[in-house]
């Protein structure tokens, strides 16, 4: 397949244009290629070094959560004259899908995130331009912070912030990945015992202990590998390509 038919084929269960007044992200088609796709790479990010790692895995395109372009005109000079640089030297595509990823209820970010937490009862979670991008549930079984963290972190890493409000098990959660701390004050009245994002802020720590929430940043990153993952997953089923992912965690 080209890549106006990998596109077609993306489009029509993201929704790219439903989300493109709310979402900075150039989603979609960010560089094209002229080649067949035969083999698909998958990153969190469109950076220097996870291009060059697709070209070696011999890769037609470049498929991330996070583009190059960002809603603005930039100069096409330093890293991202760089990064432009190796795409077409490569012949190499650039596919970006940002918050539709994230929002998905079967391959974002989000829901993901959900299926390893076995969450039941899920409703959308997390206003965002009056679109919720994250979802809420409940636990099969209370779980401690310990059990949670455990299940969202496989790799025994450790979340960048954990607030605990000591109620010991908690019973319900709401999930927005990446960086939406401030989404856990939308949680405060709706019978949530624990939010879960990527990244911490230092303005909403205060509110959240005073609200007895329990709270997890499990790091923007490690919540954000598991719709690219998910994708990849489902291009190998259903387009038949060869795949793989690209992992290059930040740490943040």
């Amino acid at each position: 397949m080209d890549i106006r038919a990998f596109d077609a084929w993306c489009r029509s269960f993201l929704k790219i244009e439903a989300l493109s007044d709310i979402d900075d992200s150039l989603n979609g088609i960010q560089v094209e290629c002229g080649r067949q796709i035969r083999k698909a790479a998958f990153a969190v990010d469109a950076c220097a070094e996870s291009i060059r790692r697709a070209v070696d895995a011999g890769a037609d395109i470049l498929f991330v959560h996070h583009g190059i372009f960002w809603g603005k005109p930039e100069r096409v000079s330093g890293p991202l004259r760089e990064r432009l640089r190796l795409l077409l030297e490569a012949d190499l595509g650039l596919y970006a899908c940002h918050l539709p990823l994230d929002m998905h209820p079967e391959v974002g970010n989000n829901a993901v995130l959900a299926d390893l937490l076995s969450l039941g009862e899920r409703q959308p979670f997390g206003s965002y331009h009056s679109v919720e991008i994250g979802v809420s549930g409940r636990f099969p079984v209370p779980l401690s912070m310990d059990e949670i963290v455990a299940k969202i972190l496989p790799d025994l890493s450790r979340p960048k912030v954990l607030i605990s409000s000591g109620k010991g098990k908690l019973s319900t959660a709401a999930i927005v990945s990446g960086g939406a701390p401030f989404e856990a004050l939308q949680a405060f009245d709706k019978a949530i015992d624990v939010f879960i994002t990527g990244e911490p802020s230092h303005s909403v720590y205060h509110l959240v202990v005073e609200a007895g929430l329990d709270f997890i940043a499990a790091g923007h990153y490690a919540t954000e590998v598991w719709g690219v993952k998910a994708v990849a997953a489902k291009a190998n089923s259903e387009l038949g390509i060869e795949t793989c992912f690209i992992d290059l965690p930040t740490g943040l």
